[in-house]
């Protein structure tokens, strides 16, 4: 399985925000609590339906969505 296939959306789930696998965990709640220093092994201990492929997937969806972001400097 693609990593990617593990993101889905849809409008009826956490109002279309990217979510792992349908389920009611969004991909910036894995990259908060990252962020906030929690490791993959406390994730999964909070979130026991999770898969460790599914943090690897939230990470890629985040790196895909930077990839192709563009900065414009504008002259005030």
């Amino acid at each position: 399985m693609n990593l990617l296939e593990r993101i889905t959306v849809n409008s009826d789930v956490l109002v279309g925000k990217p979510v792992i696998r349908g389920m009611k965990i969004s991909v910036d709640q894995i990259l908060k609590a990252l962020a906030a220093g929690l490791t993959e092994a406390e994730i999964l201990d909070d979130y026991p339906e999770l898969e460790k492929d599914d943090i690897k997937a939230a990470l890629l969806y985040a790196s895909k969505l930077l990839e192709s972001e563009k900065i414009f400097t504008i002259d005030a």
